[in-house]
């Protein structure tokens, strides 16, 4: 029973660590890596006004595009003047000509009425929503560029570490394993005397071998925490998928 016990509580332990990797690497991806690799920018919402599909706190990525892709529905971040820091991450709800032919842009957020007085000309805008994730933007700005490649360098050193560390457990138990087997195997069988030798008929059944003991509970963690990481990216593409076009920052 307490081998039981002390068996199950190392497996939550393990299942406890790796899902604790797995969220440290999934926010530093979406955060850094991703954007990175894909030429795409991260920015925070700042205000309410594209509730309640992105309150505040979200971490909006967003991707280029050409401005003759932009559709009605679509959610674009833009630069309030052009060539300012100052961004607007808003839905397009429509589109409009200035007076000397350029077409411009109108848009809205989805928690306002009225649209934006100003329209939006090609020059402002910086992309289209790629994809969010709620709350992370608050981790965005509470760490400078510096932080995240120092918490890159960190994080993968430590999963490397640990990725070995496994590794050798797992080397060091077969290695053991197989010893012990080897041992048994090389071992002569115990005798027995007439008097201790139990009463048996004579084509009495052998007596069947013992089953080879289960792997470690433990084991499984690894498979565990990826399931529930498989199913947490699941639900997040189909909440994007359902919101894409709809509702933004």
């Amino acid at each position: 029973m307490a081998l039981s016990v002390r068996a199950t509580l190392g497996w939550l332990w393990q299942v406890v660590v790796w899902l604790v990797i797995v969220a440290v690497v999934v926010v530093l991806a979406a955060a850094v890596l991703v954007p990175r690799i894909a030429g795409a920018t991260p920015y925070t919402v700042l205000t309410g006004s594209m509730r309640p599909s992105y309150p505040e706190g979200t971490l909006v990525v967003v991707k280029p595009v050409e401005f003759d892709e932009i559709g009605l529905g679509d959610v674009i971040t833009y630069q309030l003047e052009s060539g300012r820091a100052t961004v607007v991450t808003h839905r397009v709800v429509g589109t409009a000509n200035r007076f000397d032919g350029e077409q411009v842009l109108v848009t809205r957020g989805d928690a306002n009425e009225d649209p934006d007085p100003e329209r939006v000309r090609e020059v402002q805008v910086q992309g289209e929503l790629w994809y969010s994730i709620p709350y992370l933007g608050y981790v965005n700005n509470a760490i400078t560029g510096r932080q995240r490649q120092t918490a890159v360098l960190v994080v993968s050193a430590l999963l490397v570490g640990y990725a070995a560390y496994m590794f050798v457990g797992a080397l060091r138990d077969r290695r053991r394993r197989r010893t012990e087997a080897a041992r048994a195997a090389e071992s002569p069988p115990e005798s027995t005397t007439p008097s201790a030798a139990p009463a048996a008929g004579p084509a009495g059944p052998a007596a069947a071998p013992a089953p080879a003991p289960p792997e470690p509970p433990h084991r499984l963690a690894p498979v565990v925490a990826g399931a529930v990481l498989l199913a947490g990216i699941v639900l997040i593409v189909r909440r994007h998928r359902k919101q894409n076009g709809r509702a933004s920052t």
